[in-house]
């Protein structure tokens, strides 16, 4: 472990002294674990000068501030997880800043030289030695190309890592220690909260990382009249130095500049949304640090992202039950809404869907009642983290990322235009994505997706078939039902196993009438005309049919 004992001792002092300064140790003391030993902290400098005026909140926001970028950061994305934090910790962590001192521009430089094995001057014609940005990761140059061409240079801060794995461990260790002493500390799941955050900013270190985050990004949005990326000089680019275009555009937070430009307020709010919602549920791809910093506006209205270290993904099965609890919520329909939450398992097997449902009425129908466009998407989200708490929902740390993006999305459209209706602008694609995703279309597209590997197994079918058929005859077929693969099959399809099973071998059936049908516009006469591989899949779906019915109901 870097910094070895000694150096962890030390930082942990260091952090002691300062939530002492700042008069935040009072309430790390009443966890009972650290009672006992409450009068020892009369020994800490600052103990006597600590700061008792302030709001708690912000005397924590002041400790994170001075415990360095690191710490920032870490408050920065707590502050989206109102299901952990008190209301007035959440706000006032929204506060914290990644505003951070520049380093030195002779580090930048011999970085930048070591990075590519010879002198700046053969690199770029001009480099500016005054940073355009500096954050707590990384700060940004300007520059220009031998071909002229205008460009940004993102360089690593030197030692951060060192400085990432040292607070790392404290943070850890802290995070064990609230799992471990805390009641509601295993339903919150502290230590899976650090381990995400470990794993995203440790990508934000890896400049080849956030350059194929930034050119995946810009192909999706290749012509788009929505957003623009800026391009990534992959020559140039290193594990700590990146090179992109320069980009010119008006910050985001500047409404006067938006204004005077002749720009659309509501249209930019509306595409911000559609922006939001293309990249989580169509591209699955979505840039998760969309403060105010990192967009700006091209005088066409277009948005103009920089800043691609943090990136969130959903596997499909939580794109798929987020979709349909937000169409559900448009809806009203809360039996809806708690049932998802049972089956994806977000909530314990053992929960009273009925109970959970009227909870949740409770919580949206208030706000329901007003006007959808004075509805905060927020505080909805902090009422139903309430509820959660009360159910023992478990924290979804995949689900981290997509909670802050969204939220950072609606302050920022409601900044531009505070009329904006959130769920208004959402409403209709997220019912287009949804029937994309089950209608007859999404199971034609599917099928032509896998059918390269069905028309690979489809040779196996028949003597598979023969021999299950056999079996069958001699009363000898098996199946080993305490298999852990079968069992965890059997979990996962509990809720609708003959469907299933069904919709496999209909499958069959239907490609059988799809490879019929793509005979060329031939017309058939008979049988004989027919594909054998159309009849080789018809007999099997059938099969499976047949063979899949007492396996349907099985426990």
């Amino acid at each position: 472990m870097l910094g070895g004992a000694p150096g962890r001792t030390l930082r942990l002092f260091k952090i002691a002294r300062v939530l002492s300064r700042h008069g935040v140790d009072e309430l790390a003391l009443t966890i009972p674990l650290f009672r006992r030993v409450r009068f020892l902290t009369c020994l800490l400098p600052g103990y006597w000068m600590r700061d008792r005026d302030a709001p708690r909140a912000v005397r924590m926001r002041k400790s994170l501030e001075e415990l360095g970028p690191i710490f920032v950061k870490f408050g920065q994305i707590l502050s989206t997880r109102r299901d952990l934090l008190p209301d007035d910790i959440a706000t006032e962590f929204a506060r914290l800043q990644d505003d951070v001192p520049p380093f030195p521009s002779e580090q930048a430089r011999t970085i930048i030289e070591e990075a590519y094995g010879k002198p700046l001057g053969e690199v770029f014609q001009q480099f500016d030695d005054a940073p355009l940005a500096s954050a707590s990761i990384a700060q940004v140059h300007a520059a220009r190309l031998h071909d002229g061409r205008e460009v940004v240079v993102k360089v690593v801060r030197p030692g951060i890592e060192q400085t990432i794995r040292r607070d790392l461990e404290l943070m850890y260790l802290l995070a064990g220690m609230v799992q471990r002493y805390w009641s509601d500390g295993r339903r919150l799941r502290p230590v899976e909260v650090v381990r995400e955050y470990e794993k995203t900013i440790f990508d934000e270190l890896d400049m080849l990382r956030e350059g194929s985050n930034a050119s995946l990004l810009r192909r999706n949005f290749d012509g788009s009249p929505l957003i623009y990326i800026p391009e990534v000089y992959w020559p140039y680019v290193r594990r700590n130095v990146m090179v992109m275009e320069r980009i010119s555009g008006i910050p985001i937070s500047d409404i006067e500049a938006i204004k005077a430009a002749g720009i659309d307020l509501q249209q930019l709010a509306e595409r911000g949304v559609e922006i939001f919602f293309t990249q989580a549920f169509r591209h699955n791809f979505f840039h998760a640090d969309m403060h105010p910093g990192n967009i700006f506006v091209a005088p066409d209205g277009r948005y103009i992202a920089v800043d691609f270290g943090i990136m969130g993904s959903l596997n499909p099965e939580d794109q798929r039950y987020l979709a349909e609890n937000f169409l559900a919520f448009f809806q009203r329909d809360y039996q809806r809404v708690a049932e998802l939450h049972v089956e994806s398992g977000w909530v314990p097997r053992g929960t009273r869907v009925d109970e959970f449902e009227s909870a949740i009425r409770a919580v949206c129908e208030p706000i329901f009642e007003r006007p959808l466009k004075e509805i905060s998407f927020g505080h909805l989200l902090l009422r139903l983290f309430q509820t959660a708490r009360r159910f023992n929902m478990e924290i979804q740390p995949q689900l981290v990322l997509l909670q802050k993006t969204l939220l950072n999305i609606e302050g920022l459209g409601r900044q531009l235009y505070p009329d904006l209706d959130l769920w208004k602008t959402a409403k209709p694609f997220l019912e287009r994505w949804m029937q994309n995703q089950v209608g007859a279309r999404a199971f034609v597209r599917n099928l032509r997706q896998q059918a390269p590997r069905i028309m690979e197994l489809t040779p196996e079918i028949p003597l598979l078939a023969h021999s299950v058929l056999k079996q069958l005859q001699r009363g000898t077929l098996e199946t080993n039902s305490r298999s852990a693969e079968l069992n965890r099959l059997r979990r996962e399809i509990r809720s609708s196993n003959r469907r299933t099973v069904g919709a496999i071998a209909g499958s069959t059936l239907i490609l059988s009438a799809v490879l019929i049908l793509g005979m060329g516009g031939h017309e058939l006469h008979g049988p004989g005309d027919l594909p054998l591989a159309s009849w080789l899949l018809g007999a099997a779906g059938g099969l499976l049919l047949l063979v899949s019915w007492p396996l349907g109901d099985a426990d």
